[in-house]
């Protein structure tokens, strides 16, 4: 078993190690890390895969290790993860190997719906409602003060069209709980959606993705879910994570709701926004959002990868589209996605009994080479 402090002081050390480039300004930039953990019942302690401020390139560097495990393991039997399944031609997860999920503060979205405490640095005002001249309630005001009225943690993310809003009352009435939700960010509008709907839908559909489905015989699943020390409320990640679609059924096989466990370490991530809000320093300039992304991977090839405000790092705009800016070892694979069929069909269930708002990508952005 794991401790959730150990896990997140693993998560932080391997980041210190990191080069300086990409990483925020002290003081003055914050960000969030993320990270998927290999976890083996043997003597070892367990492995960083992949870290970054996003839990979705995590979730991918992941997959890039995932895939190197099992071409490693077709082509020479040589997996730390991997074993030959009782189904001809498909793999499945060695004994004792296992996947945790950690992420320094809470998932955007529902799992960030959470009650406020006088004790915790809130990231925004207390709401009241304040009467009009005519007595009846008008706009919302907010303070920071002492408070009556109990209220909660806002979040960025939108309610997706369609489907419930947010009704904007004043306290805990201020947000719709358990709906979609897309990702909060700057710049252009998103149809990404929020992580914790992406959390959700991994502990459904597992978290290796339409292609390397047809290689596995079982979805794989994290074991767990750890998150740092920030606002958090062990209640609403479970309702973001898990309830929402615990009643999934009519699943091929090889897929099942996980029951995702979900624990909080007493470590802050030095980089969270509340740190860098207490380390501020007069003259450093106004205090935002680092615009870069660390990835690095436990992979052979190009472990290490910086992004900036959505560009590969050292790229200019006149090199977008060309080899520069690509990897070349790719092909078109919307149809290998599409062949998945067990993938399909489970994500087709998730979406119909759990999600039917879940919007579709356009699939152009697929067929990329």
């Amino acid at each position: 078993m794991f401790h959730a402090d150990e896990i997140a002081g693993l998560c932080y050390e391997r980041f210190n190690q990191l080069p300086r480039r990409g990483k925020p300004e002290p003081g003055r930039e914050w960000t969030l890390l993320a990270a998927v953990v290999q976890l083996t019942r043997c003597a070892d302690t367990g492995d960083v895969l992949n870290d970054s401020h996003a839990e979705v390139i995590a979730r991918r560097g992941c997959i890039r290790y995932l895939i190197q495990e099992l071409h490693g393991a077709v082509s020479a039997g040589d997996s730390s993860v991997f074993c030959r399944a009782d189904q001809r031609g498909k793999w499945k997860l060695k004994p004792g190997v296992s996947f945790l999920f950690f992420t320094s503060h809470t998932p955007c979205g529902d799992a960030s719906i959470i009650p406020m405490t006088d004790s915790e640095s809130q990231p925004c005002p207390l709401v009241t409602s304040v009467k009009g001249d005519g007595g009846t309630d008008g706009a919302l005001k907010r303070k920071a003060g002492n408070q009556s009225v109990p209220d909660i943690h806002r979040t960025g993310a939108k309610c997706v069209p369609g489907g419930p809003a947010d009704p904007l009352h004043p306290g805990v009435g201020y947000h719709s709980t358990g709906v979609l939700r897309v990702k909060p960010g700057r710049g252009e509008p998103t149809l990404s959606l929020s992580c914790s709907d992406k959390l959700a839908r991994w502990a459904v559909l597992g978290f290796q993705g339409a292609l390397l489905s047809h290689y596995l015989e079982e979805a794989l699943y994290f074991s767990a879910v750890v998150v740092g020390k920030c606002p958090y409320n062990r209640e609403a990640m479970h309702r973001a994570l898990v309830t929402r679609c615990s009643q999934v059924s009519d699943l091929p096989a090889g897929f099942s709701p996980c029951p995702l466990e979900v624990f909080q370490s007493s470590l802050e991530f030095p980089f969270s926004q509340a740190q860098t809000e207490l380390r501020h320093q007069a003259g450093q300039g106004r205090i935002s959002p680092c615009g870069a992304a660390i990835s690095v991977c436990n992979v052979t090839e190009q472990p290490l990868d910086v992004t900036a405000n959505g560009y590969k790092h050292g790229v200019t705009r006149k090199a977008l589209g060309t080899a520069k800016a690509r990897r070349t070892d790719l092909q078109t694979y919307l149809d290998y996605k599409q062949a998945s069929e067990s993938y399909q069909q489970a994500w087709t269930e998730l979406r119909g009994q759990a999600f039917p708002l879940w919007p579709r990508g356009d699939r152009d952005l697929l067929l990329f080479h």
